[in-house]
């Protein structure tokens, strides 16, 4: 009986040693916490990537963190609705989308050398003429995707803008010459091998070394550019709590922070806070371009 106090002082002692050196834990997260990444890069960097981030991120937390890389951008936002989905990271277009079935927030935003957009590019093989976008009237293009922002609707709205075209691209472009991808290489391949005369993507897929071979980028330049394209974006559930949105808010601050290597691999550049609403207006405005065409 006499050793009861000295393993309660004892107990009491660990405990407080454990909160001093351990995050702040939330009740309101789930045991674990999941993040979701849009599946745009090469599959087995990914995985390492996302191996790295779930250790580092799970750190910065103080519970596990399990990366998930769905098929989709609309796997993720049905995710970050339902609540098995705690943070997303989303091209501005997908996050619009998030907001309007009030499946998500905005919790961060990429910041690339100190700006919060970037460019569109409409990029041709070297050895093409065109000294604009204009010089493409009756010419096969592709664009990325139906869904992609900097590689199909800001470009649409450019060219509505310049006056190029009224309601469709194939005012400009013609019946039949107007394609579709799945993605950024998806319109690029198209070009290298002269099915399309140009292609609508980011310019980080022409100027970084994640998409392109060096071979493939001797082969192309850029005929014309469009934006500002809104950068993407890591949203939060609605489901979460505001005690749980502070606790991630600052574990990601403290994870970009300490992982600069990692978090650029993972997310293109430092994330940070900003105004939601003025972040993704331009996507805004050309999401109402487009569906204005469909009424």
């Amino acid at each position: 009986m006499r050793t009861a106090p000295f393993f309660k002082t004892f107990l009491s002692l660990a405990f407080v040693l454990f909160a001093v050196v351990s995050p702040a834990v939330s009740e309101d997260l789930a045991p674990e916490v999941v993040v979701a990444l849009k599946p745009d890069k090469d599959p087995d960097k990914m995985f390492s990537e996302r191996t790295a981030l779930a250790e580092a991120l799970g750190a910065a937390i103080g519970r596990p963190v399990k990366v998930i890389i769905p098929l989709s951008s609309a796997v993720i936002v049905e995710g970050l609705s339902n609540g098995s989905i705690d943070l997303g990271y989303l091209s501005a277009t997908d996050m619009v989308n998030a907001r309007k079935t009030n499946a998500a927030d905005v919790l961060l935003v990429g910041e690339i050398d100190g700006e919060r957009h970037y460019e569109s590019l409409w990029i041709a093989l070297a050895d093409k003429p065109y000294k604009s976008i204009a010089d493409l009237r009756d010419k096969p293009i592709a664009f990325a995707s139906r869904t992609s922002t900097s590689g199909y609707l800001i470009p649409l709205l450019d060219l509505k803008n310049a006056g190029l075209i009224s309601t469709k691209p194939e005012d400009l472009f013609g019946q039949g010459n107007v394609w579709y991808g799945t993605g950024y290489m998806s319109a690029v391949e198209r070009v290298l091998a002269g099915e399309a005369e140009a292609a609508a993507v980011s310019d980080y897929v022409f100027e970084k070394d994640k998409h392109l071979t060096p071979e493939q980028k001797a082969r192309l330049r850029v005929v014309d550019t469009q934006g500002p394209v809104p950068t993407h974006v890591l949203a939060i559930s609605k489901r979460l709590s505001p005690g749980a949105r502070q606790q991630l808010l600052k574990a990601v601050q403290n994870f970009s922070d300490k992982n600069p290597t990692l978090r650029d691999a993972v997310f293109t550049s430092r994330l940070v806070e900003c105004d939601a609403d003025a972040h993704l207006l331009p996507v805004v405005n050309a999401l109402d371009f487009v569906q204005g065409q469909q009424n």
